[in-house]
């Protein structure tokens, strides 16, 4: 029921195609779906076995998970931008069930504080903690809405801005970037709030971009926080009916999403790319190229050495780092959500204690330490098909960050088969965040009839990311200082997109898919298409 794209045939892949977008998440999805409406043929190539990057889902005995789309903000909105480009790219097909006022649930320690969607309504739920911050948390949404509605559009700015141009446009978009996403968030909350506690919470949601607030850009913490602002959305019928609504527009336009089987180099004639080279041999040629691999992908492994070394790309991507990996347990109840009365369908998060940068550094220095986050998400609770499609059972996401070195290992051996000793780690924290679950959720204890855990190898194998990061690049000052990160690669006809292009998580990734597809159509022919 999940599986998303065609099996790959060098039938289908032998007929020419206006552009190849290799990969299919929601970039390369995002941008093939404009393209194609734009009267272009293209050709999306996946080598995993289902088409979706992290929005794909997948099954196993008789339950189904969502690998990464948990919520999603403002599509309830139908005249948000987001929820315009999600009609878009679907045909409208794409609905949205949208969650309950508590979307997100913040435990540290023994207290809880609960973001409730609405400005007014976030803020009333903290003021009942904090009672003297009612002036903090309304300097708090400023920046927000400052981020979103100034620095945003100066970061898209200097990605879309050509060259010769830049420097003209530089002396407005420069200093709102410096401002809002060259600083951590430690460092511009600290200037409204000395309340470390205060801190601690509103910075509840790191894990939506990998990185706590003494590491992390403030503008990416505030586009998430802003995002969830007016609360949380699931795709109706699971994650994996985005990628399929998708595919139809694709396909209707003369296009095609092939599946399971990798592409191996990026093929280059003089200063331009031509097509692909599959790893089974097959070259695809086409008169543009779209990554949306990943920069570490892309430039480090795709194009040829050679060739990225002699136009300072291997060099650049040397001052660029991986961000944080991933454990994710998924769990199965033979137990339909009715008779589990206590659980809405907002999430948790759970902290030892309000320093979150101390409690992930001791982690990931020792992981039998202290776990530093753990996210809890209940999917069949949100999708509104669910009991259609699986009655009479439910599932539970728990999530926590890891380290690639904790698996490096093992990472040459193959799927499902790399050993006693890493499966035994894996079972000690399957318990660990089981042990989070039933603390937490105790309505759950011993109606939980299947568990697995992934690692970052999953990750690594299945979404090719090479540490298995979650979030692509790391989402730090640093990173959002480097300009030459552009939808526009110096390689003459290829373009990139996904979240390395822009920020992490799903809705950032639709938008730099239409960022790239603005590139190459014009933004004349995307208007016209909205």
């Amino acid at each position: 029921m999940s599986f998303v794209g065609t099996k790959y045939n060098a039938k289908f892949a032998a007929e020419e195609y206006d552009v190849i977008v290799v990969g299919s998440g929601m970039g390369g999805l995002t941008a093939a779906a404009l393209l194609s409406k734009a009267g272009k043929r293209v050709l999306v190539l996946e080598q995993h076995y289902t088409a979706g990057g992290f929005t794909h889902s997948y099954t196993r005995k008789g339950y189904e998970w969502d690998v990464g789309v948990h919520y999603i903000g403002e599509v309830h909105k139908p005249l948000s931008p987001l929820r315009k480009m999600y009609d878009l790219i679907t045909d409208g097909a794409l609905e949205w069930s949208y969650m309950d006022e508590v979307y997100d649930r913040i435990v540290i320690g023994e207290n809880e504080y609960q973001f409730r969607a609405g400005a007014e309504n976030f803020k009333a739920g903290l003021v009942h903690h904090f009672p003297d911050a009612g002036p903090v948390i309304d300097r708090y949404l400023t920046l927000l809405r400052e981020v979103n509605f100034l620095a945003m559009p100066a970061l898209v700015a200097q990605k879309v801005t050509p060259e010769f141009l830049s420097g003209a446009t530089a002396f407005v978009t420069d200093p709102l970037v410096k401002k809002y996403f060259c600083r951590t968030t430690a460092a511009v909350l600290s200037e409204i709030t000395s309340d470390k506690k205060l801190i601690a919470v509103l910075t509840g949601q790191w894990g939506d971009y990998g990185l706590p607030p003494e590491q992390s850009s403030f503008g990416m913490h505030a586009m998430v926080a802003h995002h969830y602002l007016d609360g949380g959305n699931f795709p109706v019928g699971g994650a994996a009916s985005i990628a399929r609504s998708i595919e139809k527009v694709i396909e209707s336009g003369g296009g095609k999403v092939l599946v399971g089987e990798e592409v191996q180099e990026i093929l280059v004639r003089g200063t331009a790319a031509v097509g692909v080279k599959m790893a089974n041999g097959d070259e695809l040629l086409a008169p543009q190229i779209v990554s949306a691999a990943g920069y570490f992908n892309t430039y480090g492994k795709l194009l040829p050495r050679e060739f990225a070394d002699r136009m300072g790309l291997s060099k650049k991507l040397g001052g660029l780092k991986a961000s944080v990996g991933h454990i994710c347990l998924y769990t199965g109840l033979k137990t339909p959500r009715s008779e589990l009365s206590s659980l809405g369908n907002g999430n948790i998060w759970i902290y030892p204690d309000y320093d979150h940068d101390a409690n992930l550094a001791k982690f990931l220095a020792d992981p039998k330490a202290q776990l530093p986050m753990v996210y809890i998400s209940f999917p069949s609770f949100k999708d509104p098909q669910w009991d259609e499609n699986y009655p009479g059972k439910s599932t539970i996401d728990v999530i926590a960050p890891a380290s690639y070195d904790w698996f490096a290992k093992w990472k040459d051996e193959p799927w499902r088969k790399r050993g006693a000793e890493y499966d035994e780690l894996k079972a000690e924290f399957s318990e660990r965040l089981l042990a989070a679950v039933y603390k937490h959720v105790p309505e759950v204890k011993g109606k939980i009839s299947y568990h697995e855990l992934s690692t970052p190898l999953s990750t690594q194998y299945f979404n090719k990311y090479q540490r298995g990061e979650l979030y692509g690049l790391d989402h730090t000052p640093a990173r959002f200082a480097e300009k030459w990160m552009k939808p526009r690669s110096p390689v003459q006809n290829l373009f990139l997109t996904g979240q390395d292009t822009l920020f992490a998580g799903v809705a950032s990734a639709l938008s730099s898919g239409a960022m790239t597809a603005t590139e190459m159509l014009g933004p004349k022919i995307v208007k016209a298409l909205l």
